[in-house]
């Protein structure tokens, strides 16, 4: 009898056990070649960031990211073969530049979010921004009027 007792006690332990480890989340993979996101970022926040860039530009995951040599059809996110992905980041260390300068990182002095520049300040929704507004004279700086030309006898 106290070998059925001493055995069943560590064989309910460990069928406990394995029914917890199965209960559990499995790992999430992290992303990997992140130069500028947070390594440990969540699978869910670098979606939602990637959506941002998407809709800030205008444009696919295949404007910064490589089609995969081995499956054209899929996406390598690792590669940095793509001139656009170094620009993004450059563009992601110039914001955050910005915002951290002159914004305090979005936060005000009670912890409320506030404006801050994104992608979509100069893109508005274009792949590159303009580089006047809409109407605007070409040539002219932004916000200033070209002089008028003197008139001329013929």
């Amino acid at each position: 009898m106290q070998f059925k007792k001493t055995f069943a006690v560590p064989l309910s332990l460990i069928v406990a056990a394995m029914l917890c480890s199965l209960s559990l989340p499995p790992n999430e993979e992290k992303a990997k070649n992140l130069k500028i996101l947070p390594k440990n970022i969540s699978h869910d926040e670098l979606m939602k960031t990637m959506r941002h860039f998407n809709k800030a530009l205008g444009v696919k995951c295949d404007f910064c990211h490589a089609k995969s040599k081995d499956n054209p059809q899929k996406m390598d996110f690792v590669s940095d073969d793509k001139e656009e992905k170094e620009t993004a980041r450059d563009m992601m260390k110039l914001t955050n530049r910005i915002n951290k300068k002159y914004f305090k990182s979005g936060k005000d002095e009670n912890g409320q979010t506030i404006m801050t520049v994104t992608c979509y300040t100069c893109h508005n929704g274009n792949a590159e921004p303009k580089k006047l507004p809409e109407g605007g004279p070409e040539g002219a700086p932004h916000g200033e009027q070209p002089h008028a030309a003197p008139p001329q006898d013929h």
